[in-house]
C-alpha cells in the first residue's frame, strides 16, 4: 500500500512528455493472442492494468520479456484458452481477450471481469455480437464459456458504441473466413490503433474512425512492431492540472485532435491553450470562469474519463456549472471526497451542480476509481495545505508515478510506502 502526499498551492511549469495510453495498449496485447510470430511494442508505460493484461497473456502461455520500454510478445505456442478469476478481477479489459482467444482456440472460459467501481458495465453486446458471429456461448458459475466451432462472418450492429464490444468483435473476427461488418460503432482513436496494430500483422481490417468497420478473415497472423499512441486522457488531466494551479505547461507527443472536446470547451474559460501537431501548450489565465454545462458523450464527444477532473476544475471557477454523466451512472463517488475538501457540488442521479468556492483545503481523501483519483490529486495540487490520497491502487492503474510527473512540473506531492 502507498499513499499521495500533496502540498498544494504551487504553479505548474515545464515540460512534460505524455506516456502510451492505457487505452491502447490494452486492446492490442489482446490482439498479439492472434499472432503466431513475435510481436514488438515500443513505449511500453508503467500502468498496473497492462501488467495485469500481460500476466494474463503468460498464463495462457504466452512469452513476454521487457527491456527498458520495449516489450517484446510471443504468443505462438499458446496452449490454454482460460482466464480464470484471480486475473481478471483485476483489471476490466481482460474482456478484451475475450474475442481474441475465441478466435485462436474457437472456444474459451472467462471469469467475468472486474476493475473500478463506477457502476454497472454490462458485456451484454459484446455477447451478442459473438453470438451473431456464431459462437454458443453458456454462463455460469461466474464464468463465460464459449464454443466458437461454428464461426462465420456477420453483419452486426451494435446496440451502443461501445469502444470494448467494438475492438473486441474486431478480434473475434479477423480470423473467421469471410467479410464481416461492423455498424455503430465506437469511433475513439484508440480503435484506429488496434485496427492499425493488426493490419501490420497481417489482418485486413477497414473503417476504424468511422461508425462501419469491415473485417475481411484471413488465415492467420504473423509478427511485427508497432509503437501504440500516446494517452489523451492522461493529457486532459494535465491540461486540466494547469487550468486549476496556474502556470505555463507544455504537453509533448499530445495530438490535440484527440482532445478537441476539451480543448474546445475549456479554452479562454480556464486557460490558453496552443496546438501544433503532436504538441499542446497551456497557459494559465487566473481564476477559471464557469463553463456552464458539461455532457459526456462517446466519442468525439466530451469523454467520461474527463468529466472527474472538469468536475474539480469546476469546484474553483467563478459561478456555477451542470456536470451531466451520460455513460455511466456512479462516477460521482469522489464527489464527498471534494465536499470534504470545501467543495460545493449537489448530486442527483447522473447531474451534478457545482458551486464555485474561492479556494479548497486539504484534507485525508480517498477513491474507488481511476479518474476519482485523479480529479483528487488535482484539488490537492490547487487546495491550501496538504491533502492525503490514502492509496494509489487506482491512479496506478493508468497513470505512469503521477507523482514524479507532477512533480517534474513543480507540483508538490510524493509518494509513501506504507
Amino acid at each position: 500500500m502507498s499513499r499521495l502526499i500533496i502540498n498544494g498551492g504551487n504553479r505548474l511549469n515545464g515540460e512534460l512528455e505524455i506516456s502510451s495510453s492505457k487505452n491502447a495498449y490494452l486492446p492490442i496485447l489482446a490482439g498479439c493472442i492472434l499472432s503466431d510470430g513475435k510481436v514488438t511494442l515500443h513505449r511500453y508505460p508503467n500502468y498496473t492494468d497492462t501488467d495485469n493484461m500481460c500476466n494474463i497473456l503468460k498464463h495462457l502461455g504466452g512469452k513476454i520479456e521487457r527491456h527498458n520500454d520495449i516489450l517484446e510478445v510471443d504468443c505462438s505456442s499458446l496452449s490454454k484458452y482460460d482466464i480464470p478469476t484471480d486475473l481478471a478481477m483485476v483489471v476490466r479489459s481482460s474482456i478484451f481477450a475475450l474475442g481474441a482467444i475465441i478466435s485462436r482456440f474457437r472456444r474459451a472460459k472467462v471469469a467475468y471481469p472486474g476493475g473500478c467501481e463506477i457502476g454497472s458495465r454490462p458485456i451484454d453486446i459484446h455477447l451478442s455480437g459473438l453470438r451473431q458471429l456464431g459462437v454458443k456461448i453458456v454462463e455460469k458459475h461466474g464464468y463465460i464459456y464459449c464454443d466458437g466451432n461454428n464461426m462465420h462472418n456477420a453483419n452486426i450492429v451494435l446496440d451502443f458504441p461501445s469502444v470494448g464490444a467494438t475492438e473486441n468483435l474486431m478480434m473475434a473476427s479477423v480470423l473467421v473466413k469471410g467479410e464481416t461488418v461492423l455498424y455503430n460503432c465506437a469511433k475513439e482513436p484508440e480503435i484506429v490503433d488496434l485496427q492499425n496494430f493488426l493490419n501490420i500483422l497481417g489482418a485486413k481490417v477497414s473503417g476504424a474512425g468511422t461508425d462501419r468497420i469491415i473485417i475481411n478473415g484471413v488465415k492467420k497472423l504473423g509478427g511485427g512492431e508497432y509503437t501504440p499512441i500516446r494517452d489523451r486522457i492522461i493529457a486532459g488531466t494535465y491540461i486540466i492540472a494547469c487550468a486549476m494551479c496556474g502556470g505555463d505547461v507544455l504537453l509533448k507527443g499530445a495530438n490535440p485532435l484527440f482532445l478537441h472536446s476539451l480543448i474546445s470547451k475549456i479554452d479562454k474559460y480556464a486557460c490558453q491553450i496552443e496546438c501544433e501537431y503532436d504538441k499542446i501548450r497551456v497557459k494559465s489565465l487566473g481564476k477559471p470562469l464557469s463553463l456552464g454545462k458539461v455532457e459526456t458523450a462517446v466519442y468525439p464527444g466530451f469523454p467520461t474519463d474527463l468529466q472527474a477532473q472538469i468536475l474539480a476544475l469546476q469546484t474553483i471557477s467563478s459561478g456555477s456549472c451542470m456536470i451531466v454523466e451520460n455513460l455511466f451512472e456512479s462516477r460521482f463517488k469522489q464527489v464527498p471526497e471534494l465536499i470534504k475538501m470545501g467543495a460545493s457540488i449537489h448530486i442527483k442521479d447522473r447531474i451534478a451542480i457545482v458551486k464555485g468556492v474561492d479556494k479548497l483545503f486539504g484534507a485525508d481523501v480517498i477513491a474507488t476509481d481511476l479518474r476519482g483519483s485523479a480529479s483528487l490529486v488535482l484539488a490537492g495540487l490547487s487546495a491550501e495545505g496538504y491533502t492525503t490520497l490514502n492509496s494509489t491502487k487506482f491512479i496506478d492503474r493508468g497513470y505512469e508515478r503521477i507523482e514524479e510527473e507532477l512533480s517534474q512540473l513543480g507540483g508538490d506531492i510524493k509518494r509513501v510506502e506504507d
